[in-house]
């Protein structure tokens, strides 16, 4: 019999400005940028269901009504496909949809962290483990990276979260496990340092945007204590549980794409490109053209 409570609820932070992409995010959401033909939010929300999650929490911002819209249905779309005959379309399109009731919304007035956009969500997440999903942070994997996660929850409890090593000189741009103990795969940590200098990081192992987390968190966020950049921080109110819930680092298998930075966003349209059948020969050929006609460029 597992000791721990399943994870039927996962949250969702959009709220943000996406000022790294504008003009592109002045009238759309960044979570709706799409890699190859979904938007990031999608990629977000299929790996979370495809991990048993039941119930998907959105804490949004204003402008940001095109993401509740992708997620609802679209009659006039529907029956034009219907009535064109586009039958896969249609069925691929209500495959993803989620069901009624199993989507929730609330707003996060003003952005204030990580840790202010999670604790918004309190009230829609009770009192069970959850997860927290960043549409910005796109990983591809055999296995999806949250399922990884699941598992070692269902074995560990607490707090769990999705690491990867980074360069040293890289350490500043990420919260920073400082480790007890680490067998390759799995780290016991013993806190998390957020943005630490490159000689002041406990480790490289690095936390992206993937955490399972127990409920406590929310007595600790709701102390508003401000962190790095005057921010209420998600990693300080994890490092204050250590202690009394276990807290876990998975190095997860697949490779993680920055798609909030515009050189990781390129990478993963390539990347994803190139692991789709019906795309991935014209991609390498134009890549290939490409390449071969900088390399005469620049003799």
């Amino acid at each position: 019999m597992s000791i721990t409570k399943p994870v039927r609820k996962a949250v969702f932070p959009v709220g943000g400005l996406g000022t790294r992409f504008l003009p592109a995010t002045k009238a759309m959401p960044k979570e709706m940028l799409p890699v190859v033909d979904k938007p990031l939010i999608q990629y977000a929300v299929e790996e979370a269901r495809a991990a048993g999650i039941e119930e998907l929490i959105f804490v949004t911002g204003r402008n940001k009504t095109a993401i509740e819209d992708h997620f609802d249905q679209s009659f006039e779309l529907e029956w034009t496909l219907q009535e064109r005959g586009k039958r896969e379309e249609l069925a691929q399109l209500r495959r993803w949809l989620p069901k009624a009731g199993n989507v929730s919304y609330t707003r996060q007035q003003e952005p204030m962290g990580l840790g202010h956009a999670v604790w918004c969500a309190r009230h829609l997440v009770g009192n069970e483990p959850f997860a927290v999903l960043l549409a910005d942070d796109l990983v591809l994997a055999d296995r999806p990276c949250l399922s990884q996660m699941v598992e070692v929850y269902e074995q560990k409890g607490g707090n769990v979260v999705a690491a990867m090593d980074v360069p040293a000189e890289n350490t500043a741009r990420y919260g920073i496990i400082d480790i007890a103990d680490d067998d390759g795969r799995l780290v016991t940590a013993r806190g998390m340092v957020e943005k630490p200098k490159s000689g002041d990081a406990p480790s490289r192992t690095a936390v992206i945007g993937r955490y399972i987390l127990q409920p406590e968190i929310f007595e600790h966020l709701g102390r508003h204590e401000r962190g790095s950049g005057g921010e209420i921080q998600l990693t300080d109110a994890i490092r204050a549980m250590v202690g009394n819930t276990p807290f876990h680092a998975l190095r997860f298998e697949g490779e993680r794409f920055d798609c909030g930075d515009k050189a990781g966003f390129i990478h993963a349209n390539i990347a994803f490109s190139l692991a789709r059948v019906d795309l991935r020969d014209q991609v390498k050929d134009f890549l290939a053209e490409r390449l071969s006609a900088y390399r005469d460029a620049a003799q």
